[in-house]
């Protein structure tokens, strides 16, 4: 498949060592002017991406299997995205929709209530950041609820404001130092198969029994989760535990909140993660792949809560700005055209078939898990459970040093995740799996 974009030679090219002469001298001034906590995976500075590859100063071609952590679904420069973006910038750049609105916000909005779970009458407001989006979904569900406790489960992540920190269950490098944190944050255990054994109904009674012993079901506002867990390390609840969890909420008051936000718009191959498990949610928080890599986020949900909040109390300077929102549309257009739930469902069965061969050979990946596009392996000492993160690390360095752009995630540090542009040709994710094997072999 190709993006129908710029065209860029859909190859890995190697013509330096990597990082290369001209991204090392970048990475020297980015030394000197950024803050030494903004980290980066992999120090190339990108000069051009599109399809399946980003291209850096230095003339390397790599193999993208981030999109820029699930951004870029769409691929770098979609024609479409690029068409709307430029008309809307030469007509105007902003005026807030708070102050002056405009269409392109209404329509975006409306799309979103129309792909998101279930038939009901919808609303949304839309922000800047995937963190900004979960803090609204709680404002507004403790505003619908009058109830104040959010409970998240373990191995979640929801951002880096101090809410959502506070949300999140792994420390470094998100948290660390940075407290204390926001108040009426409470955590469960989650389905995680590979480690519990347990069924959906089964994970789900003793999240639900943690939350009735510690919180009391009519303290709670919200359940915040993530239908794929993303950083947390691409756990797939077992079949049934989202439907049940989602259950007891609606039984008890309490307001369902999908984070999406990595998992949402084709990334699974379904327009969102939800939908694999038939579950409707209340609220779907939305970002990182919605607008083809400029920044926007959503909530979104039944009317009746979303209406809750009294007027002007959602919003934001930069929320919905009329450039992302072109971008957006943009973006779902092509997913729409490109049929990319259909392209995501072939690249799972490419990848998966792939690294469950792999396994095969190396023992040291536990499982092989994930839906759609959103795939990863658990890296373990053989013939056990207990994480290797630094084997998941040697893998992934190796990876780069191939020119293979890879990802590491999970509470553990011990997930190799693969999240390629969904217009990435299947030639260059079978070369990328090969680099995989040769890496590791050589760590065998």
């Amino acid at each position: 498949m190709s993006s129908g974009g710029p065209t860029l030679p859909q190859e890995r090219r190697i013509v330096t060592a990597i990082p290369g002469p001209k991204s090392q001298a970048l990475h020297a001034r980015r030394t000197a002017a950024v803050a030494s906590g903004v980290g980066s995976v992999l120090p190339v500075y990108v000069v051009a991406a599109g399809g399946g590859v980003v291209v850096d100063v230095d003339g390397n071609s790599l193999i993208d299997l981030a999109s820029g952590i699930a951004v870029t679904s769409v691929g770098n420069a979609a024609p479409e995205v690029v068409s709307r973006v430029v008309e809307q910038v030469a007509a105007f750049t902003h005026t807030c929709f708070m102050v002056a609105p405009y269409e392109g916000y209404v329509e975006v909005c409306e799309q979103l209530a129309e792909l998101t779970p279930g038939t009901h009458p919808k609303k949304a407001a839309l922000f800047n950041s995937g963190a900004e989006a979960v803090e609204n979904a709680v404002k507004i569900a403790r505003v619908h609820t009058g109830r104040d406790a959010v409970v998240v489960v373990d191995h979640a992540y929801h951002g880096r404001t101090n809410l959502t920190m506070a949300m999140t269950a792994k420390n470094m490098p998100y948290k660390q130092g940075f407290g204390p944190f926001a108040g009426e944050v409470y955590r469960a255990p989650v389905s995680y198969p590979f480690r519990d054994g347990l069924s959906g109904p089964e994970a789900a009674a003793r999240t639900i029994d943690v939350i009735d012993k510690q919180v009391g079901a009519s303290n709670v506002a919200c359940i915040v989760i993530e239908p794929v867990l993303g950083e947390g390390g691409f756990i797939v609840p077992a079949p049934g535990y989202l439907a049940a969890l989602a259950a007891y909420a609606q039984s008890e008051g309490i307001v369902f909140v999908a984070d999406e936000i990595q998992s949402g718009m084709c990334r699974t191959g379904a327009w969102f993660a939800s939908d694999h498990e038939g579950v409707v949610p209340d609220l779907v928080t939305v970002a990182k792949g919605v607008a083809g890599g400029l920044p926007l986020a959503a909530v979104v949900g039944r009317a009746e809560m979303m209406d809750a909040v009294h007027a002007g109390g959602l919003g934001g300077t930069y929320g919905g700005n009329p450039v992302a929102c072109a971008a957006a549309l943009g973006a779902i257009a092509t997913m729409k055209d490109l049929d990319l739930n259909g392209r995501a469902r072939e690249i799972e069965t490419l990848l998966v078939g792939r690294l469950n061969a792999l396994a095969a050979d190396f023992p040291a990946i536990g499982e092989v898990r994930g839906r759609g596009a959103m795939v990863a392996i658990e890296i373990v000492e053989p013939g056990t459970t207990k994480p290797d993160p630094a084997l998941a690390g040697r893998l992934s360095a190796g990876c780069h040093q191939a020119g293979v752009l890879t990802l590491t995630c999970g509470t553990y540090g011990n997930i190799l995740r693969f999240l390629p542009p969904l217009v990435a040709p299947d030639a260059l994710l079978h070369e990328a799996m090969d680099v995989l094997a040769e890496v590791t072999s050589g760590q065998a």
